[in-house]
């Protein structure tokens, strides 16, 4: 490994006012003791103030890298702040544990228009990661292209998956994939999860295709259908612009008590993240909720529905919200852990039928 890089960089930085206190050299290889002390007398920095960022199983693992290197006690002194007591950082650890040695796995579809571009997704993938670790599960996520799912395709894509997510987004591009993946989901009992336009979605499927309204939509897609089951918040209407003009930050929301989500949470007073600016239309909530999709969330003040679930499904639930974007290493989000244990459930289900199918088919061969 060469120095010279380093030196170079850390010179023209210098020439620009800017003077390293600090420097973490990503490296594929461990730094030796002589290479420290040589990028430390060349670049004008203490020797224990040259870091080595190694690369990572996971990105998960540098923060304890980063303590076995002292980076914190280092930057505390800088700082003159006390160092107090070393942490044990034990729930990290434990979360870590259970990340790089699962006991099971399963896989997730994630129906999508962004899929070649993960960052779109990055909260739901990390949220995934999260969940999994806390049911010691990895989670092997399979990018659909929403855009490219048909009723003729939909079995060959989705037939090996043990649950699906319908993110949320933007327009219509790809929007009749994601009614389709939601559909295979309700018909098979599939493990499902709407965020936003997912749950979105999950209504315009159900008013189509059990209540019989063949043209619904929402109002974002089809301004002029009948069936209006999403459309935009009365405040909006005015508002000719996106973007700050959606209904954005934290609102409360009130939980049935007898709902699966309820049970999940473990309270029915809940508080979420929003990003949007259509709604599920409340005209529709009575001829909804006789047919089986339950509006079991709605926020106080306005009414409006968070939350619907279909009781009868194993796991069928889309909210308004972003639940990812609360989601923690130490705090994995409760609705993702409780899908992906529905992802696990159902994938055991299909093992012992499978089982039973081959014990049969070997009588059978035996006789």
């Amino acid at each position: 490994m060469k120095t010279k890089p380093t030196q170079h960089s850390v010179k023209m930085m210098s020439e620009h006012g800017l003077n390293p206190d600090v420097l973490v050299c990503r490296t594929e290889e461990p730094l030796y003791k002589e290479l420290k002390n040589k990028i430390a007398l060349f670049c004008n920095v203490k020797q224990d103030a040259v870091i080595e960022a190694l690369d990572a199983d996971t990105i998960y693992g540098v923060p304890l890298e980063m303590m076995r290197e002292k980076l914190d006690v280092i930057c505390l002194q800088k700082l003159e702040m006390p160092l107090g007591t070393e942490p044990t950082l034990a729930k990290w650890k434990e979360f870590l544990n259970k990340l790089r040695y699962p006991k099971s796995k399963v896989i997730i579809g994630l129906i999508g228009k962004y899929v070649e571009l993960q960052d779109a997704y990055k909260s739901i993938l990390e949220a995934l990661i999260h969940a999994g670790a806390m049911n010691e599960c990895k989670v092997e996520v399979r990018n659909i292209h929403s855009e490219y799912l048909t009723p003729e395709n939909a079995l060959e894509k989705l037939h090996n998956l043990d649950a699906i997510l319908v993110a949320p987004g933007f327009g219509s591009r790809g929007i009749e994939g994601k009614i389709e993946s939601i559909r295979y989901a309700r018909l098979n009992n599939i493990p499902f999860f709407g965020i936003c336009l997912g749950m979105q979605m999950a209504c315009v499927e159900f008013a189509r295709n059990v209540l019989g309204m063949g043209t619904a939509h929402s109002t974002e897609m089809n301004p002029d259908t009948h069936n209006a089951v999403i459309c935009m918040m009365e405040e909006q209407k005015a508002v000719t612009q996106k973007g700050g003009t959606m209904r954005l930050g934290s609102y409360e929301c009130q939980v049935n008590s007898d709902s699966k989500t309820a049970s999940i949470y473990s309270k029915t007073n809940i508080t979420e993240r929003h990003r949007h600016r259509y709604e599920f239309n409340n005209e529709y909530l009575d001829t909804f909720e006789k047919a089986g999709m339950i509006p079991v969330g709605k926020n106080p003040k306005t009414g409006l529905v968070e939350i619907v679930e279909i009781p009868t499904h194993p796991f069928f639930v889309g909210v308004q919200f972003h639940p990812e974007y609360k989601s923690t290493v130490e705090n994995p989000h409760p609705l993702f852990v409780a899908f992906i244990k529905a992802a696990k459930e159902t994938q055991e289900q299909r093992n012992n039928i499978n089982g039973v199918h081959h014990v049969f088919e070997n009588t059978i061969a035996e006789s």
